[in-house]
């Protein structure tokens, strides 16, 4: 692990009137990582990465990338970042190459070193097929991809990627995860953020969590399910029916439905030793449900992050004011 963090936050935080939408979040990211970043709408995660992407200013607080300071120094910011938006305006009359072209100037590429840099970058997100494509007339998919090429033009060190896979199909979403892989692979920072937990649990080396605000986790998957609810999580299938196991469970104590399934229910047993999961099977069985499948299954991120929330929200107050800069 590098010694010096790549990104750093210190106590930020974001007023818009009366409201706060970001309440004193602190915390480092280091080089070649790659970060999740998941919060329900609303929850403070576009204002944090659009004041680490320089186009907005905290109330309070301090953003570091690349050892320059994001208000201070924001042009010296934005020669290390790229940003990718979670939408972007499309323009008609306007082919992919035009579109592109125009970023590679903006960027100061010129002459052979700008075609050569396009070439690339067209190539890396497959879009040099659709390099006389009007970019109004894309699908999501493809249009995601164009974005993406957009924000490594200049070849930053820093990816801030803001819902990159919104709204993206099965087979968009695995094209866009395989991208994600490999610029890891070149050692970029990837700071990403997105609602689907599965993904990111796949593809990031930690996760950051933030809630009304606030960050409520930062670490590994692993250590996010370590944390959460030590229940079992069981899938019951029965014959027939599944409703006589939704009055079952309904009935008996230590044992809660999760979720009703088109052939029984996904449950969750207050106590995860073999013996009492045993037991509840044999009590099952004994009340006269034909149990054709019992298995465990292995903990989703989704219900670690609902089991940590809830620890999280009893003991959450009223924010403070802030304190006068």
């Amino acid at each position: 692990m590098h010694a010096t963090p790549i990104i750093s936050v210190r106590n930020l935080h974001r007023s818009f009137d009366n409201v706060q939408a970001v309440c004193g979040v602190t915390f480092d990211i280091f080089p070649g990582q790659v970060v999740g970043f998941i919060g329900a709408n609303g929850a403070g995660k576009t204002t944090t990465m659009r004041i680490m992407a320089t186009l907005d200013t905290p109330t309070i607080g301090t953003v570091e990338i690349s050892g320059s300071d994001v208000i201070n120094f924001p042009d010296r910011v934005r020669a290390k970042i790229g940003w990718m938006p979670d939408n972007f305006g499309t323009y008609e009359h306007m082919t992919v190459f035009e579109y592109l072209d125009f970023y590679g100037r903006a960027f100061g590429y010129k002459g052979e070193a700008r075609s050569a840099r396009l070439r690339e970058v067209m190539d890396f997100t497959d879009l040099t097929e659709l390099a006389e494509r009007p970019m109004n007339k894309l699908s999501k998919g493809m249009t995601q991809r164009l974005c993406l090429g957009r924000t490594l033009l200049h070849d930053p060190e820093v990816l801030i990627l803001d819902e990159p896979a919104a709204g993206l199909d099965p087979k968009a979403r695995v094209e866009f995860k395989r991208l994600v892989r490999l610029l890891a692979q070149q050692g970029k920072t990837i700071f990403i953020s997105s609602h689907i937990l599965s993904e990111l649990g796949e593809m990031c080396d930690s996760l950051l969590f933030i809630d009304g605000g606030r960050i409520v986790h930062h670490g590994t998957a692993e250590s996010l399910q370590e944390q959460a609810s030590a229940q079992a999580l069981i899938d019951v299938q029965v014959a027939g029916d599944p409703e006589p196991l939704r009055q079952w469970i309904q009935l008996n104590p230590g044992v809660t439905l999760v979720e009703m399934r088109k052939r029984g229910a996904r449950v969750s047993f207050e106590r995860d030793e073999p013996e009492f999961l045993a037991a509840i099977l044999k009590k099952m069985i004994t009340d006269g449900l034909v149990v054709i499948e019992f298995h465990r299954e292995g903990r989703k991120l989704e219900d670690a992050f609902v089991d940590m929330l809830k620890k999280v929200e009893p003991s959450r107050v009223t924010p403070p004011p802030l304190p006068m800069p």
